[in-house]
């Protein structure tokens, strides 16, 4: 396990019962010593990008629950140097200019599988994340782009727990309430 910086996936424990976080993957983008921002990455939300743009009707793309803060607001990773944004891991940026991605899109010049859009995001105060994984309800592990932009997104908790290997891998297979074994 690693400190929280940004960069970093927090892995919810297998018994956090929080229905915000249970058996999710956060990409952290920022931790600092005010607070800590960040996206849950393998919970799709309800609606896709056409729904929540309209001036996006033929644009089917899947929109993940980003984090219960904000709910109004939409973020984005992507692999695109040229859109902007900050370089959170080699390779992945945080938001950049939106007027120039939709143009990308339309004209299929960005690979799908190489951009996420998050309703909300996740946030903590300062300390908070820290008491969070004091109290065990998260594991750490750097980010590598493979686990966050996760073809198979309802396998990114297990996923995860393997890349931090090792007596996590098997937490894989607990149950959601051992109180029901």
């Amino acid at each position: 396990m690693i400190t929280p910086a940004s960069g970093t996936l927090l892995i919810a424990n297998p018994f956090l019962k929080d229905p915000n976080f249970m058996r999710t993957v956060i990409f952290l983008c920022e931790h600092q010593e005010e607070g800590t921002f960040g996206f849950v990455l393998n919970k799709k939300f309800s609606k896709t990008l056409d729904e929540l743009l309209p001036d996006m009707p033929e644009y089917k793309i899947p929109v993940y629950f980003g984090g219960p803060v904000q709910m109004e607001t939409l973020h984005f990773l992507h692999q695109y140097p040229d859109l902007g944004g900050e370089e959170v891991i080699s390779g992945v940026y945080w938001g950049g200019n939106f007027e120039t991605l939709i143009p990308m899109i339309r004209s299929s010049e960005v690979d799908l599988n190489k951009i996420r859009f998050f309703i909300g995001y996740s946030g903590w105060t300062g300390g908070q994340l820290d008491s969070e994984i004091k109290e065990k309800s998260w594991l750490t592990v750097q980010a590598t782009r493979k686990l966050i932009f996760n073809r198979k997104v309802e396998e990114t908790w297990k996923d995860s727990l393997k890349h931090l290997g090792g007596e996590y891998e098997m937490m894989i297979n607990f149950p959601i309430d051992p109180q029901l074994n």
